[in-house]
């Protein structure tokens, strides 16, 4: 009988060229819609994220919530990028901060799309932070001088971010 010998190169080289073909030809139907978005924070995804404007009604009778929110970034930190606000409609706004102060989004992000998983509470916030937010914000010195009561508000310490590019 006549065995064929293959060296074992030969076989290390067919094993690298399918094994990295097989990772080139295999498509993530969600890699396609990334180039669209830029990430902050843990990996998310967009799938099952609610509307800002419906975290009122989530929040009925709960003093936190875990959950992913969709919304448009109304004002951001223009010092460092370290907080947002979204519009909640009605003159409202949720204040965003990011969890451990791990990570910023782009001091331009006011008017982009953006999903964020987290946690939603209420929070009291002292006028000394509110004015700090306010400074940092652009206020005025008038503006931030107004601020005079604390707030108890909803807010947002977000995990992960997606901002629509």
């Amino acid at each position: 009988m006549n065995k064929t010998h293959i060296p074992p190169v030969l076989v290390f080289l067919f094993i690298l060229f399918v094994g990295l073909w097989g990772m080139v030809s295999c498509k993530n139907p969600a890699a396609n819609q990334d180039k669209d978005w830029a990430y902050f924070g843990d990996s998310i995804s967009v799938d099952g994220a609610i509307d800002v404007t419906e975290l009122p009604e989530q929040m009925k009778g709960k003093t936190m919530a875990e959950l992913k929110l969709s919304g448009t970034i109304q004002e951001c930190c223009q010092k460092k990028g370290c907080w947002m606000k979204l519009d909640m409609g009605n003159g409202k706004t949720l204040r965003v901060g990011f969890k451990d102060y791990a990570f910023f989004v782009p001091l331009e992000s006011a008017g982009s799309r953006v999903v964020m998983q987290g946690v939603a509470t209420y929070d009291t916030t002292s006028v000394e932070a509110l004015r700090h937010y306010a400074e940092d914000g652009g206020k005025t010195a008038d503006e931030i001088a107004a601020i005079t009561e604390p707030e108890i508000e909803l807010v947002f310490e977000a995990s992960g971010v997606r901002l629509k590019k």
